[in-house]
């Protein structure tokens, strides 16, 4: 993966992965990739405050 160095570029990054693992699926199933995506988002953000803060 390309290193990603402003917001605006993670984003379009995690959109384009949350398209190409949507395919052919239908929207209600989608949600449980785009919350699983959500998680994953708060968890690094919560990982890379307490490693600076340490």
């Amino acid at each position: 993966m390309a290193k990603v160095n402003t917001k605006e570029n993670f984003q379009d990054i995690l959109w384009k992965g949350c398209d190409k693992l949507r395919n052919n699926m239908d929207p209600a199933e989608y949600k449980y990739v785009v919350l699983g995506l959500v998680f994953l988002k708060y968890i690094s953000d919560k990982f890379e405050l307490k490693y600076k803060e340490l």
